[in-house]
């Protein structure tokens, strides 16, 4: 069984700066992080090699995180990796419609890393059934 330590997290947000600062924080974790520019880049990264969780921006030029996880949900490979939004958007609908398409969580920026670490160990126990 994966440990912690050794799960791929896949980090897709387009501003280039909180990208780069989430994988600086994975990796001080022990976790892999792996960084998608944008929504298709992560889509097609997601599809290769499936992550053991997703970290995605809601708001992102070309495919948004909606049609990020819409598009991922619909493959079996990643249709039960665990998602979460990190979203400067506190806008109460998108949060909804995020659940509804499938997102376990939706944390908005900026957010604390002891508590986005919380999260990401929480998803990630859950999905080995570790609950």
């Amino acid at each position: 069984m994966m440990s912690a330590k050794q799960a791929r997290i896949l980090v897709i947000d387009d501003e280039a700066a909180v990208r780069e600062n989430v994988s600086r924080f994975l990796r001080l974790e022990g976790y892999l992080p792996m960084e998608a520019a944008h929504g298709t880049q992560g889509i097609e990264m997601a599809l290769r090699t499936p992550p053991d969780l997703i970290l995605c921006d809601l708001m992102m030029p070309g495919i948004d995180g909606f049609g990020v996880l819409a598009r991922l949900r619909a493959e079996p490979a990643t249709a039960g990796v665990p998602f979460v939004f990190l979203t400067a958007s506190a806008d109460v609908e998108d949060a909804r419609v995020g659940f509804l398409l499938g997102a376990n969580e939706y944390v908005t920026k900026p957010f604390n890393l002891a508590v986005l670490a919380g999260i990401i160990e929480q998803r990630l126990k859950a999905a080995r059934g570790q609950v």
